[in-house]
């Protein structure tokens, strides 16, 4: 053999051997795990990084630690009530143990799709549809404890389930709507006789008040005129009091003043005049009486003269 047929053979065997090393050198990501076999037995699992495996007699398997998440197909589940509704959840899952999810199981995704479509009907089926539709929290917590429980011997841990949609038949929801309007007219029926209530509760209290302040101001009002005319009728009453204690005292101390005793008989013959009698009786005294009246008009009218004539001398 030549040196070139020699030189050709040792540069495919070198490249042979390169490509053998290079397949050799795996890398692991930060979120991913290593499980490497060799002649099909469970070797060792590796963490993030390079790592050099033997070619052709190992094999590493890389798994994915991340979260991930599986959407569930919508499908038709019946109610506690016996409705037919179609449901569909999505499924949050992270893996816990990568050798559990390889070697455990075949495949989890699949797995976990049909598992979580069965209890799906288990949970729907005890609830009724109005639980159903606004029971969402316990759906989801109670879906997610039954799979997180079936799931663990897979190395998976589920963190949480999400129901997409529950779709009621279209007869159903057409019902519900119709019951929810009339629960919204009902409502603003109910507001709007509550207004009224309250606008006319309002209007009577404030009529009310107004009577009460309007009666208090006529009260008020109808107070001072009593106490005006009661102080008009005790000021009259001392008044008349005090004449008459002058006219008692005057007779008692048997020297009655003419003149006194001439007012009392005008006022007596005031009272007497306006009687219905036609015929009037005067006493003796009235004579003497009637002289003093005379005497007294006499007094005034020649002050009266007198007054005139001192003008007269002082106008000359």
């Amino acid at each position: 053999m030549s040196i070139i047929g020699i030189t050709v053979i040792a540069v495919v065997i070198f490249i042979f051997l390169l490509i053998l090393a290079i397949t050799g050198i795996k890398i692991v990501r930060p979120y991913q795990r290593g499980l490497v076999e060799r002649l099909g037995k469970f070797k060792h699992e590796v963490k993030s990084g390079l790592h050099l495996i033997v070619p052709i007699f190992d094999r590493m398997i890389k798994v994915d630690m991340r979260e991930h998440v599986i959407d569930v197909p919508p499908q038709e589940v019946i109610t506690k009530d016996n409705v037919v509704v179609a449901v569909d959840a999505i499924i949050y899952y992270e893996v816990s143990d990568a050798f559990k999810v390889v070697y455990n199981v075949r495949n989890f995704e699949s797995a976990a799709i049909k598992l979580a479509q069965t209890n799906l009907r288990n949970v729907i089926g005890e609830l009724e549809l109005d639980q159903t539709l606004t029971s969402r929290e316990r759906v989801n917590a109670k879906l997610r404890d039954v799979l997180d429980d079936a799931t663990d011997k897979w190395g998976v841990r589920i963190t949480r389930v999400e129901l997409k949609k529950i779709d009621p038949p279209r007869d159903i929801t057409d019902a519900m709507s119709q019951q929810m309007k009339a629960e919204r007219t009902k409502r603003a029926a109910i507001l709007e006789a509550e207004g009224i209530k309250q606008s006319q509760i309002l209007q009577a209290e404030g009529q009310k008040q107004s009577q009460i302040l309007k009666a208090e101001g006529q009260a008020a009002a109808i107070q001072r005129i009593a106490d005006a005319d009661k102080y008009k009728l005790q000021i009259e009453a001392e008044g008349q009091a005090l004449a008459i204690k002058a006219v008692f005292d005057a007779i008692h101390s048997g020297n009655p003043t003419p003149d006194l005793l001439t007012v009392k008989y005008l006022e007596a013959l005031g009272t007497i005049a306006n009687g219905k009698s036609t015929k009037i009786f005067l006493p003796f005294e009235t004579s003497g009486i009637l002289s003093s009246i005379g005497a007294i008009g006499e007094m005034f009218a020649k002050r009266d003269g007198g007054g005139n004539t001192d003008k007269g001398e002082e106008k000359s």
